[in-house]
Order: structure tokens, then sequence, then C-alpha cells
């Protein structure tokens, strides 16, 4: 179990099939490990599916670390919301 955890430490979020390619442990023994990490809290999973260029539908698991955040992506930040001026304020007659 070790390894499939190492694998997601140092990858980040990953699917199934890429942490059995990574790792070189068969896929129905990496979904073992994950369910059994998944029941501990220690990882996040999610049912993915995709279909492919023939649209043929794969069914997969991502998985990544309990409490991981990715960082944020380099590039352009979103600007803040700003006021478009002084909040209105209803007067009152004297």
């Amino acid at each position: 179990m070790t390894d499939v955890l190492e694998c997601l430490t140092k990858y980040g979020q990953r699917l199934d099939s890429e942490i059995a390619e990574e790792t070189g442990v068969p896929l129905a023994k990496v979904r073992e490990r994950l369910a059994s990490l998944a029941a501990t809290g220690e990882i996040i999973t999610c049912n993915l599916t995709r279909f492919g260029k023939n649209g043929k539908r794969i069914e997969a698991l991502q998985c990544r670390v309990s409490g991981y955040v990715p960082p944020q992506v380099p590039g352009r930040k979103p600007k803040p919301a700003t006021s478009s001026g002084p909040a209105h304020r209803p007067t009152t007659a004297t």
C-alpha cells in the first residue's frame, strides 16, 4: 500500500490506471489497495467515466491524498471584485 500512497504523494491526483502503470502493480491489486486507503481516510477517490475516441466507455477511479490542495497554476490571476462606488444609503427627510 505504501507504493500507491508514495505515488500519489509524489505526483498528486492520479487515475488508478496511471498508478498501476507507474508502480508496476496490476490494476486489480491497485484498486484493492486504493479501497483500503480510502476506508482509512488516507486518500479520497472519485468514480470517473470517460469516453474514448471511438465512443468506448472507460471506467476509472481518480484518487488524491486526503487534505492535499494542489498549488495554483502559474499565469494571470483573476482580479479581485471591487465595488463600483460607495454603498448607497437611503436618506431621511428631516
